[in-house]
């Protein structure tokens, strides 16, 4: 007899051993028909996998997160059998599950066109309608590389043989298509309905450069066509939103091949970092930091001490001088407690807080730089607070207090809690470990948050808190973290004098808001549309005149107006006011000030708002009240 235990408590019993399909069919014609798989013992497996013992099982379908992965999985294999299909010479090499959808690389003798992607989509479609059984098989490593050696899959082949000579692997075959694969897979090519392929790139086999460059097709798919529907909706508008395209059409910044990974920053994208940078420098003033600088190139001797040599030299910009190694800072922290050890620090002192607008290097691969978004040089609203372990609570308590304000006030209100806990490999007793923990989830609980825990997903050296922000098309940027470190102060050799008169190691929060700057301007920018708020606007007012007798209002109007500390162009030129008006539109600026001859005589601006409002005439005293609500709002 075999015992299941289902979810819910409920036991079946059955005579023999039985497949997860068997069981699921036993509960209900529906379940049985909506079953992509099954979790037995924790396990994902195949519905025709055999349950030989007592177990408890959970049947996995389309609404379940390992259903929709599932779902990928096995479109990824049914876009090589498309392929397969229309062009048999092609080679097949990887297709894994990627965020919301999936991707396959291919050997070919030509680069796939738009007409291959979509020809490659409709095969797919009529695979999928075929409704193939996807079953599994499988074989010793030897005779599955012999067996897709006999295919001409060179790929595959040079992939099995650098499995262990051991193991069995095991195939999956739908129709005439097999592949290699771990599994599982939904039972039938019928379960894939919902997907489309997106685009084709360029990809090194097995991630090398000095490897044949592959045809990389990426594809999504999803449990419901509304699910599908939604997503590329959300991809329409997010590429409306694309930071770099609005980057150029604001005037804001540019990437240049002179410098890859870097940002040039134009007068306008300058005014918005400032903007950005002063703001943070007030919250640091208002909480307690002390702004800090550090050098920008530190001795090879100080980063072997951290571990940053052994284990991050690849991603370090290193330079040689009078026979010293040395390497451009990749991060703040180790500066800040060189810092922290000028002097003798007693208990009173704790908490310190230092923050830094640190500029920090890394040697990011070209293929992983995206914009202003992921970059090789960047600046980080970095903070880290050294203080005792019952100083913990507390100040994760003020920070999320503090972050949540921020957020706010720059438009963000949804923010998502994770507690990433203690790895295995760790450093630090488990008492401490424990009173981290703990100070970290009741600071978020002492803040009315509701988390998630990541377990085993801290680092080595303490657990952290990560925050992340929903932008308005609901994408997640991970931006804000608090991370507790008991190894680097250690390292360093960093203490205070206890009330006790002996000497203790300090508690190390490292601590970041925004991020990178880089990043978060960018996220802004797509978060706005480009139509940033008036406080964060580089420009925040145009003055336009209907004809030159104007021109001396106008710049009336202009000095008035920044006398008051806003950002203000005139625009004098001998241009049609509906030109003038549409062109400063599509610049996305808060406010464009029209006068003309009634309005110089009124000592009045005819104000049209963002959005193609047209707000009619006031008195320039008016209008400078109104914006200046805007501006200490930040609305």
């Amino acid at each position: 007899m075999v015992h299941i235990t289902l979810p819910d408590g409920a036991q079946r019993e059955f005579p023999g051993p039985v497949t997860v399909a068997e069981v699921a069919q036993s509960i209900g014609t529906g379940l049985a028909k909506a079953a992509l798989g099954g979790k037995v013992d924790g396990k994902l497996v195949d519905t025709s996998f055999v349950i030989d013992h007592d177990a408890p099982l959970s049947i996995v379908t389309a609404k379940d997160a390992e259903g929709l992965e599932m779902i990928r999985h096995s479109t990824a294999h049914l876009l090589a059998y498309a392929v397969k299909e229309l062009f048999p010479d092609a080679q097949v090499t990887i297709g894994p599950v990627i965020e919301n959808g999936f991707y396959y690389d291919f050997s070919y003798k030509r680069p796939f066109t738009p007409d291959d992607l979509a020809a490659i989509e409709k095969k797919m479609e009529e695979l999928a309608a075929k409704d193939e059984p996807v079953v599994r098989r499988v074989l010793p490593r030897d005779a599955a590389v012999e067996y897709f050696k006999g295919l001409g899959e060179a790929y595959k082949a040079e992939l099995i043989a650098s499995i262990p000579t051991n193991e069995d692997v095991s195939l999956y075959r739908e129709g005439a298509f097999e592949d290699l694969c771990r599994g599982p897979h939904v039972p039938s090519t019928g379960k894939l309905k919902h997907f489309k392929l997106m685009k084709v790139a360029g990809a090194y086999w097995r991630g090398d450069h000095r490897n044949e460059m592959l045809q990389r097709i990426y594809g999504t798919a999803w449990a419901s066509k509304e699910d599908l529907k939604q997503h590329l909706t959300m991809l329409e508008e997010a590429e409306k939103r694309d930071h770099r395209k609005l980057g150029r059409e604001l005037d804001l910044f540019h990437i240049d091949e002179h410098s890859p990974g870097t940002v040039f920053w134009h007068p306008k994208g300058w005014t918005l970092w400032q903007e950005v940078e002063q703001y943070m420098r007030r919250v640091y003033r208002d909480n307690g930091y002390q702004e800090v600088k550090g050098p920008q190139i530190l001795d090879k001797a100080l980063w072997e001490k951290t571990g940053h040599w052994d284990k991050y030299r690849d991603n370090m910009f290193t330079t040689e001088s009078e026979k010293r190694d040395y390497a451009l800072k990749p991060m703040n922290c180790p500066g800040h407690i060189l810092i922290f050890k000028q002097g003798v620090k007693s208990y009173r002192d704790l908490p310190l807080r230092y923050g830094e607008f640190g500029a920090c290097h890394r040697n990011e691969p070209t293929g992983g730089l995206h914009g202003i978004m992921r970059v090789r040089a960047f600046t980080q609203d970095d903070g880290h607070i050294f203080c005792t372990e019952d100083q913990i609570l507390p100040e994760c308590t003020a920070y999320t207090a503090l972050l949540q304000k921020v957020y706010k006030d720059f438009g963000f209100t949804d923010i998502i809690y994770k507690v990433a806990t203690r790895p295995e490999q760790r450093i630090g007793s488990d008492e401490s470990w424990d009173k981290a923990e703990h100070a970290l989830m009741e600071s978020l609980r002492a803040s009315g948050c509701e988390f998630e825990i990541a377990p085993g997903d801290g680092a080595f050296y303490g657990p952290k808190i990560e925050y992340t922000l929903k932008d308005a098309i609901g994408r997640q940027w991970q931006c804000g973290t608090m991370q507790v470190d008991f190894s680097m102060a250690e390292r360093l050799d960093a203490e205070y004098v206890g009330e006790d008169g002996a000497r203790h190691r300090p508690v190390m929060l490292h601590r970041a808001i925004v991020g990178s700057l880089e990043r978060f301007i960018g996220i802004l920018i797509e978060q706005f549309s480009g139509a940033l708020p008036v406080w964060l606007s580089p420009v925040q007012v145009v003055v336009t005149g209907i004809t030159d007798a104007q021109a001396d209002y106008v710049q009336n109007v202009a000095k008035t107006l920044r006398n008051q500390g806003l950002r203000v162009e005139t625009d004098l030129r001998n241009e049609k006011i509906t030109y003038k008006i549409r062109e400063h539109s599509l610049q996305k600026l808060p406010y464009i000030l029209v006068v003309g001859d009634k309005e110089k005589e009124a000592g009045a601006v005819a104000v049209r708002a963002r959005g193609n409002q047209d707000l009619g005439v006031m008195s320039l005293d008016a209008f400078a009240k109104r914006i200046a609500q805007d501006v200490a709002s930040k609305a």
